[in-house]
């Protein structure tokens, strides 16, 4: 075996390291817009909210051609929708028109906290 079955948070680690950040080009603002629409239509199936209000998008990157980063991460590295998720997120961008190549990666650093919320769904979840 090679990794530790017992290592949690290092779950999609492997995953990580082969999402490739896109370098240079141009951003491409126009589809930036649908883009991020499409990403509040991925819900947390626990906390009823979309990923973009609780916070769970770290890094968003659009280019001309189509190509879309996404850097995301989950509440706690014990998510039921660990593996799923970023599959979740990738059909959602993908479905897009314009989008042509869509990478998602899974980070658990920095941790997620509930500051990293809208106030809009701290309200909402009875937070403020």
């Amino acid at each position: 075996m090679d990794r530790d079955p017992f290592d949690f948070g290092r779950e999609g680690a492997a995953d990580e390291a082969e999402v490739e950040r896109p370098e240079g080009g141009e951003d491409d603002l126009a589809l930036m817009a649908p883009v991020l629409e499409a990403l509040k239509t991925v819900r947390d199936p626990e906390i009823p909210m979309d990923l973009v209000e609780l916070g769970l998008i770290y890094e968003l990157i659009v280019k001309k051609g189509g190509t879309v980063y996404v850097e995301m991460t989950l509440t706690t590295p014990a998510c039921p929708v660990a593996a799923s998720m970023p599959g979740e997120v990738e059909a959602a961008i993908r479905a897009v028109p314009g989008v042509s190549d869509v990478r998602v990666k899974l980070v658990w650093t920095p941790p997620w906290g509930p500051e990293r919320m809208t106030e809009e769904a701290r309200l909402e979840l009875g937070m403020l």
